[in-house]
């Protein structure tokens, strides 16, 4: 397989609509969040969406590709805390191990709110997070679950806390390559990928194929999902995006630089 030609993806329905109609000009490398930021530095795939937070780390290394991201709009639905009791009175929180991002924005807004309770690093499972800890955080496919299934349990949409504090979308991806890539590859990469997700946009029978498998892939209502691509999520990065981003790397990553961007040949 060769890594020019392999793009990372995110493991959960926040990319389906980017991969669905990728083509079979590329290979597919799909894993968790915080995994692929290690796949693009070992070369495993020209680009991938990686942790805002991860980026900030490795700016050095990696430069960003524009108009695409993994956007919350108002609330992004699947970056949740869960628990049995409030925020406010929170004794500790489990931290899942799959998202940098969301770990570092339940932590600032904690801040925010002059909170602290203990923050436990722990397997995202919300049983096994609630048994041991008064909070759980979960992102992805299983928030989107857990939420429906224990709507009791719904604490903050981490998303919909960003915005509503700094008024701006919440960044949680940016596809990002080495910036030692080659710009020929890293274009066709992104234009393939903006096409897709064109298509995901303007075509009713692609949209309704991609939220039809969404919805048996994870076992949830179609009008759910539906809901969840077009109210909460977004592969967009558009102007208030990128404000947004810029925000969240100087205010919670404390990056001292601009981000870097991948210039079109």
């Amino acid at each position: 397989m060769s890594w020019s030609r392999t793009l990372g993806r995110v493991s959960f329905i926040n990319c389906d609509p980017i991969f669905h109609s990728i083509g079979p000009n590329w290979n597919i490398l799909a894993a968790p969040p915080s995994w692929l930021t290690g796949h693009l530095l070992r070369r495993d795939c020209i680009t991938a969406p990686i942790p805002a937070a991860d980026y900030a780390i490795n700016c050095n290394e990696l430069n960003l590709l524009r108009d695409i991201g993994i956007v919350g709009r108002e609330s992004v639905g699947s970056v949740i805390l869960f628990g049995n009791r409030s925020l406010e009175s929170m004794r500790d929180i489990a931290l899942p191990s799959d998202s940098s991002t969301s770990n570092m924005l339940m932590k600032w807004i904690l801040g925010q709110r002059g909170l602290d309770p203990k923050l436990v690093p722990m397997g995202p499972d919300i049983e096994t997070m609630l048994d041991e800890c008064d909070g759980a955080l979960i992102i992805g496919d299983r928030a989107l679950s857990a939420a429906l299934r224990n709507p009791e349990l719904v604490r903050m949409d981490l998303g919909r806390e960003w915005t509503n504090i700094t008024g701006l979308p919440m960044v949680f991806g940016v596809f990002a390559a080495r910036h030692d890539s080659s710009p020929s590859i890293v274009d066709e990469a992104r234009e393939s990928m903006l096409r897709s997700y064109d298509g995901f946009l303007i075509d009713d029978d692609t949209r309704g194929d991609v939220v039809s498998i969404a919805s048996q892939k994870i076992d949830l209502p179609l009008d759910r999902i539906g809901k969840y691509f077009e109210y909460e999520v977004s592969n967009i990065l558009d102007k208030s995006s990128i404000e947004g981003l810029r925000v969240f790397l100087d205010e919670v990553c404390r990056m001292d630089s601009q981000p870097r961007w991948f210039e079109s040949t």
